[in-house]
């Protein structure tokens, strides 16, 4: 049980302890930029306690820094030296006076991307998500293509391009296909997309790198990812289905993504841990995964406060473990604060569409958002993604941070 009130049962309990960078506009300290963990609806300032506080060796010059690169790159046994130190503060009574000046509440701090992303890869990893796209796009073939149950499906994307939750997201321009070939004979225009979309993600984190030639095994997943995210890979449908034939995504979904500020750690969703879908023929045997090898993640989908999907991530075929061993089986190096997403998360109901791509059949079929219809993002729209876990306290649960972007018009 902690001591920190309001925190115990919450899904920010001690059993959570996700870690992030906030800035305090009233801290001197290093411009107010502090490595920190969320504890209830209280930021403990980790560079700060650091410096007031005895702290374990190995933990010390992680927290010393202006985000979480020094942490993630130091490994599982920094990870869970951080955890027990924190994890013994916050229940140990004795530890209050030390500890609750390092206390702020939630609303006084502002949260900043957490990391430096170095290589951002997204995968295709939801069966129902590429299943119904492949209906959309080839309704007359079949929808999932030949290598598709073979390996998990990715594209190398933008890092410089990954922003933090709250940061605004201004429509994008690009080139789109048009009905009818203009006075050129030109069957293509440049415009702001007019078929803007979300895409439900679980981002997943890389701590150590790997030196080039290292091939991983899933079962190493814990050793080189440090935690997860909620992520939204905003799309321009149009500019997408336009540009990406033959080389796959571009332009199309390269002008945002947007992550959570805070990041939770894989230690704290060891209790949700849960066996893949039957794969079928099973995987080849570098891929080939023994015990659980998904989350059981809950996602909530908003649209200006209005849910309009709820898929779960443990229905995903392709887990962490095998997108991790696909990104690294041709020798590729990874780089601490590499990030890779899941693909769309979406579920088997109509209710579990995780991307309006599938929530309108590809602009077919208006969705309702509160008393309006829509197909895709309207200029001013506010998108949440939120998301839920079990936690390994009995009977506990964890909130993952939300990631949310507000659309701007088109800029000039």
């Amino acid at each position: 049980m902690t001591w920190v009130e309001g925190a115990e049962g919450s899904g920010y309990d001690v059993d959570h302890l996700p870690l992030g960078v906030v800035e305090l506009p009233d801290l001197a300290d290093r411009d107010g930029h502090q490595v920190a963990t969320r504890i209830g609806e209280h930021v403990l300032t980790l560079t700060s306690l650091a410096a007031a506080v005895t702290t374990p060796d190995e933990v010390q010059p992680a927290l010393a820094c202006r985000d979480l690169g020094t942490l993630l790159a130091a490994g599982p046994a920094t990870w869970a030296a951080l955890r027990e130190w924190l994890t013994g503060l916050l229940t140990d009574d004795t530890h209050r006076d030390a500890v609750a000046p390092h206390l702020h509440a939630v609303a006084d701090t502002r949260s900043l991307l957490p990391f430096a992303v170095a290589d951002f890869v997204d995968f295709y990893c939801s069966e129902h998500h590429a299943r119904r796209v492949g209906e959309i796009m080839r309704p007359d073939g079949e929808p999932l293509l030949p290598n598709w149950r073979h390996l998990p499906v990715g594209y190398h994307g933008r890092a410089g391009t990954v922003v933090v939750s709250g940061t605004p997201v201004r429509r994008p321009y690009g080139q789109r296909r048009t009905s009818q070939p203009d006075g050129e004979g030109r069957s293509a225009e440049y415009a702001p997309s007019r078929r803007l979309d979300l895409e439900a993600e679980l981002g997943f984190v890389v701590g150590p790198p790997t030196a080039p030639g290292t091939r991983l095994r899933p079962d190493q997943l814990a050793d080189h990812v440090f935690g997860v995210v909620a992520l939204n890979d905003w799309s321009a449908r149009d500019i997408q289905g336009w540009e990406y034939a033959p080389l796959g995504p571009f332009l199309g979904k390269a002008f945002a993504t947007s992550i959570a500020g805070w990041v939770t750690p894989l230690a704290a969703l060891e209790a949700a841990r849960v066996p893949l879908p039957d794969q079928q023929p099973p995987p080849l045997p570098h891929l080939a995964v023994n015990g659980p090898g998904g989350y059981d993640v809950a996602v909530e989908l908003r649209i200006n406060g209005e849910v309009v999907s709820r898929p779960a991530y443990a229905t995903t075929y392709w887990g962490p473990g095998q997108m991790l061993v696909h990104l690294t089986s041709g020798g590729l190096p990874l780089r601490s604060g590499d990030l890779f997403g899941s693909g769309t998360i979406s579920g088997p109901g109509d209710d579990e569409r995780g991307c309006l791509l599938e929530l309108t059949h590809g602009g077919r079929q208006p969705v309702r958002v509160g008393d309006v219809e829509r197909t895709f993002l309207e200029d001013g729209d506010e998108v949440t993604i939120a998301m839920t876990a079990p936690g390994t306290l009995p009977g506990s649960w964890l909130q993952l941070a939300e990631v949310t972007g507000t659309v701007l018009p088109a800029d000039g």
